[in-house]
């Protein structure tokens, strides 16, 4: 089994549920339901004996094959497939075993396998990932109306809601969302070109034969793509850009709880060994530990995706590595947003009262308002010129009665133009 474990490692980097889906046994089973399939696939257009794949389905049902009688044969050959096809073979009567794995080749079992590990992985994903969306669409709108400061390239910016930045960190993961089913059929696809990648074993049968392995598993029809590996890095970029996006909440979150900032914070903080006062992020800490991971493992099979002329040794196996832990790094990601969304606790009264503290913050609002009757370099100007002399934006407004400043830069604007591009994020979830 790949994966993160370990007591250190694997409460930050690990995810069970994820981890499962790629269990040795599991991938044992799967490399074997497709052997069985093939199998049913080369009866239904007449390859194989009917009779012979009936009882090659039948034997196979509930064989396991122990992974450790595979892990010597993975030593000698490279691939776990012939030792595999070796102990299966044992399970059936020699009339019927002979067609076992027919015409097939070790890359057509595993990469077919693989694509059924990473359907129900995706699924899994995709669960979580509407999860996140869900909360934060439900968080953005409850907090609608709880002004903040934004802060710009680490500076106090101007008035925004809660709700609107619950919605910027949405909106990656809503674009992430409706690429889900395009990446899926890309991704999820058989294998099965034989030998050379030419389907020639299969006596001109082999387009039919693929269409009836795909519809027997559950996944996409293709022609061979031994040597192209461009949907899974495809998926690959897919999964890192799920972590990438967990990962600004992770950060957003970090410096909002930072002491002298007190926003948000967590409900269980972790703790210090040795400063009873402390209450760390550990969750917000964590989604930021995950990319690098998720970096890697997505250069890893960038860099091992060129693969040889019509079929390779070397790089393909980088990808049993690689995968099941980008797989893994997003389970991980997605629970931990998830948690740390849960166990959020908001100071809105900290947000308010540092509005409050900082009157001028409604410079630009009242620059803008100003425009409409000076211009904006002379709004600008006038403006500036308070601001340098400290007699701030108050006295602006009391400048210029007649055009209602103070409307321009109250609450209630902030909060209805920050609700409406919030409005217009979650608006386009759903769509293709």
């Amino acid at each position: 089994m790949v994966g993160v474990s370990g007591f250190m490692a694997n409460p930050i980097f690990g995810c069970d549920d994820i981890r499962a889906h790629f269990d040795d046994t599991v991938i044992c089973r799967a490399m074997t339901d497709v052997e069985v399939a093939l199998v049913q696939a080369q009866a239904d257009h007449g390859l194989v004996p009917v009779a012979s794949a009936v009882a090659i389905a039948s034997s196979l049902k509930t064989v396991q094959v122990d992974p450790a009688d595979l892990q010597a044969g993975v030593a000698s050959a490279g691939v776990p497939v012939p030792a595999l096809v070796k102990s299966l073979r044992a399970q059936l009567k020699a009339e019927d075993a002979d067609w076992l794995h027919f015409g097939a080749t070790s890359q057509d079992i595993v990469d077919t396998a693989y694509c059924l590990c990473f359907k129900a992985s995706l699924s899994h994903i995709e669960s979580d990932l509407a999860r996140l969306l869900d909360l934060l669409e439900k968080l953005s709108s409850r907090h609608a109306d709880t002004l903040m400061l934004a802060r710009t390239r680490g500076q106090l910016a101007t008035p925004i809601t809660l709700g609107l930045r619950f919605g910027q960190w949405a909106q990656p993961l809503i674009a992430l969302e409706a690429e889900a089913d395009t990446v899926r059929a890309a991704a999820l696809r058989v294998q099965l070109g034989g030998a050379s990648g030419s389907q020639n074993a299969f006596g001109g049968k082999g387009a039919d034969i693929s269409r009836s392995l795909a519809a027997r598993l559950g996944l996409e029809d293709s022609a061979p793509w031994h040597t192209d590996r461009s949907s899974l890095r495809r998926l690959a970029n897919w999964l890192s850009r799920i972590v990438s996006a967990t990962a600004k909440i992770g950060r957003d979150f970090a410096i909002a709880s930072r002491g002298e900032i007190g926003e948000l914070r967590p409900s269980q903080g972790g703790t210090s060994s040795t400063m009873p006062h402390k209450s760390n992020p550990v969750l917000a800490e964590a989604l930021q530990s995950l990319v690098p991971m998720a970096t890697a493992c997505e250069a890893s099979l960038t860099a091992s995706s060129v693969h040889a002329e019509e079929r390779d040794g070397a790089y393909w196996p980088v990808e049993w590595v690689m995968m099941p832990m980008l797989f893994e790094t997003t389970g991980a990601a997605l629970a931990h947003a998830l948690n740390l969304l849960d166990q959020m606790v908001v100071n809105a009264d900290a947000m308010k009262s540092r509005i409050d503290a900082l009157p001028d913050v409604n410079a630009e609002a009242i620059v803008f308002a100003l425009s409409q009757a000076l211009g904006r370099v002379e709004a600008s100007r006038v403006v500036t010129e308070a601001l340098r002399t400290g007699r701030g934006t108050a006295e602006v407004i009391g400048r210029f009665p007649e055009l209602d400043l103070t409307e321009a830069c109250s609450d209630a604007s902030f909060s209805t133009a920050a609700a409406e591009t919030a409005a217009r994020i979650f608006a386009n979830r759903g769509r293709a």
